[in-house]
């Protein structure tokens, strides 16, 4: 069989004396504080000719035309101004030439830094969660607990709920966050209204998870709607500053639909709602009267005999207010779509084989849009312009990586944050008529000194003969071709994650590089349903979770098996939450080929997972029964050989702790030894300095085992 390398990026670095060598809290402390290449702290826009950032407690400007920076403010200067707030500047935001928007606390200020002094402020009481501040009306909305209250200052709180609890849940986010959720609050443009989720999950059965370090323990459930259970119930309440009312949008029934992506009209008398069914297969974008609460219409509709999934709210137009743009998967990739109040499709704006993966923005006058898409690689990022009106597209951007932009406000410049496969980071300022200003910024090498391993990025073909796959394989640095190593595969597998691209050392984890430089071999694979390579690329897996997204994966180890220099008596993997179901399936369906394995927090029966996620990927449990059963871990325990070890969360809200237990219990029934640990108080992942303790014994049992 015939595979195509192609080799984008070889770090080879000659091992010295004075070389250090990477340890597992480099590898998992320093990934995200000491190790990360230098940048400009707290860049921003202050208007179409001058730049801001913050450095030595000290915020400066400097122009487009004169890189010599100009002193504007500091700590002690803006402490003055907040006296009892301020330890350091904060992220701020430019309100006009003169004054800054900071949030510090439950507290948000307009500062004038000229004068040095609060010109208006906000603040929510004590125990606020979920903070949305609208500059227009100089008030904040938030969450105490289940209800949702509006504030101007101390003391001027106003409760727009009060039927919280119980069950009932307002002003928080829906859906579990998917379909591009973030947030439960949406302020209207000028202020005068404000529109909110309210969500009923009392038809949820509640799940019990246990807190084990009470002197007691102590239950704590949640609402965990399982797939092909019953879900909860959504609306949208629009709240009335000026009458202190309420409206809820009639946005019918059945009641457990999702209502998404919600965008206000600029002039604050209607209200869009992208509105999905329960089967996740036709969605419609309705509009409705902010005041009434009334169905309008229904603007356009999606389906596809899989799913549908909105992920972005509509962007209207300033030139023309009753148009507005969509950036949708309709024609099988993310891209740009023009369509006015009406219903009516204008334009689409952009098209091809590569996806749309961020919507910038557009100058004056909407000549020009300018996105972030992967037309050049699905490996790179690149900021293009395209023409509005005939879709001509122009490449913005130069070196080879992931390129992401901050434009200027009417958008003659921008800034450029990028990283390549062997560049930490690089800030450039540049004009959208393509050319380079100046560079702000290059990166030192925070690992220069420190012996890694050799990383190279492989193409191979997918398990359907046809689809090019990208993979990324980690060397020791030591490395001698005449050898024979274990390896290490680190899967994902996945929607929405990506793990291989030509960012800064092809995306890797340090802990890839840890593992490299205790002599093994580290191999990740993006294999068919993973993200951004299009609809069809991911959908492949539709009803059938873990099959096709394996084939691949084991074209991969087709593909190492025929290198002279790996051990394939030595093959190991190690995944979380989807990488732990793979990982799973991997050892499970392929038990002769992966000797020891890892799952962390692993989905082992889809039916016990959530209803959103689930069912878009797998629809019901009655509905694909065959595809349920396969893709059941619990149906092939009895294929189980060498050392397998699970490790999950037990406040784990996400994958919930009944999958492994489910699993173990498999085991015992079958007499299959198979290693587990729990880490008490965490949920999902183990983060911060308790993944030390996480990466070491997943590192350890490779050292025993492998």
């Amino acid at each position: 069989m015939k595979y195509f390398l192609i080799i984008l990026f070889f770090l080879s670095k000659p091992v010295f004396s004075q070389q250090k060598e990477l340890t597992l809290k480099d590898a998992v402390l320093g990934e995200l504080s000491y190790l990360v290449p230098e940048t400009i702290d707290k860049l921003a826009w202050q208007d179409e000719s001058h730049y801001t950032f913050v450095d030595n407690d000290t915020l400066w400007r400097a122009s487009v035309n004169d890189s010599v920076p100009q002193h504007l403010s500091s700590l002690i200067e803006l402490q003055k101004a907040l006296p009892k707030y301020l330890s350091e500047i904060p992220e701020y935001l430019w309100v006009n030439e003169d004054e800054i928007q900071l949030q510090v606390r439950n507290a948000y200020f307009i500062v004038n830094i000229i004068e040095n002094k609060v010109t208006a402020s906000a603040e929510s009481e004590d125990g606020a969660e979920n903070m949305e501040y609208c500059r227009e009306n100089n008030k904040v909305a938030y969450t105490k607990g289940d209800d949702l209250y509006i504030a101007g200052g101390k003391g001027s709180e106003i409760a727009v709920t009060s039927d919280g609890g119980g069950g009932i849940v307002n002003g928080k986010y829906v859906h579990r966050k998917e379909f591009g959720i973030k947030s439960g609050i949406f302020w209207s443009p000028k202020g005068n209204f404000l529109a909110f989720y309210r969500k009923d999950e009392r038809m949820v059965a509640d799940y019990p998870l246990v807190d084990y370090m009470a002197r007691e323990a102590r239950l704590n459930s949640v609402k965990y709607p399982m797939a092909g259970m019953a879900s909860h119930h959504v609306r949208v309440g629009v709240y009335n500053l000026a009458t202190q009312e309420t409206v809820f949008l009639e946005s019918g029934k059945p009641l457990d639909h999702y209502l998404t992506n919600i965008s206000w009209a600029p002039d604050e008398e209607t209200i869009f709602v992208a509105e999905l069914n329960r089967g996740q297969d036709q969605m419609k974008l309705n509009q409705y009267d902010a005041v009434t609460g009334k169905f309008i219409k229904t603007l356009f509709e999606e389906k596809n005999k899989k799913y549908v999934e909105p992920l972005y709210p509509i962007r209207f137009s300033k030139a023309n207010p009753s148009e507005f743009y969509y950036l949708s998967r309709r024609d099988g990739w993310f891209h740009l779509y023009k369509y006015n109040t009406g219903g009516r499709l204008l334009e689409q704006i952009t098209s091809g084989d590569w996806d749309v993966t961020n919507f910038l923005g557009f100058d004056e006058g909407e000549k020009n849009l300018f996105v972030e898409a992967t037309k050049e690689s699905p490996l790179e990022r690149h900021v293009y312009k395209v023409k509005v009106g005939n879709g001509r597209i122009e490449k913005l951007t130069s070196g080879v990586g992931v390129h992401s932009a901050v434009f200027s406000p009417s958008f003659g410049y921008f800034i450029d944050k990028w990283s390549g496969a062997n560049i930490p980071g690089e800030i450039d300022l540049i004009g959208t008529s393509g050319k380079l200003v100046r560079n702000l910024l290059k990166a030192n090498d925070p690992l220069k000194g420190y012996s890694i391993g050799q990383n190279e990025i492989v193409t191979l073909k997918a398990a359907d003969g046809k689809t090019d796959l990208y993979g990324r394989l980690i060397k020791p640095a030591n490395f001698d071709s005449t050898k024979k190593y274990p390896i290490i595969i680190y899967v994902y597998g996945g929607p929405h994650v990506q793990l291989v691209d030509r960012s800064w050392h092809n995306k890797v984890g340090w802990w890839q590089y840890y593992m490299a430089s205790k002599g093994y071999l580290v191999f990740t694979l993006d294999n068919r349903g993973s993200a951004n390579r299009g609809l069809e690329f991911e959908n492949i897996t539709h009803r059938n979770l873990g099959l096709e997204e394996t084939a691949d994966q084991m074209k991969g180890i087709e593909y190492l098996k025929d290198l002279p220099f790996v051990d394939e008596g030595r093959i190991g993997v190690f995944g979380w939450s989807y990488g732990g179901f793979m990982t799973l399936n991997l050892k499970l369906r392929h038990p002769r080929i992966f000797k020891v394995g890892v799952a962390g927090g692993p989905v082992v029966d889809w039916s016990l997972y959530e209803v959103m996620y689930g069912e878009r990927y797998m629809d019901t449990p009655k509905e694909n029964p065959v595809g349920y059963r396969n893709s059941n871990m619990l149906n092939y325990i009895g294929n189980l050989q060498g050392k397998l070890m699970l490790i999950h969360g037990a406040q784990d809200e996400t994958v919930v702790m009944q999958h492994s237990m489910k699993f173990l219990r498999q085991c015992i029934k079958l007499r299959k030894q198979v290693d587990f640990f729990v880490y008490p108080t965490h949920p999902h992942n183990v983060m911060d300095v308790d993944r030390i303790h996480l990466m070491e014994k997943v590192s350890n049992y490779f050292f025993e085992n492998l």
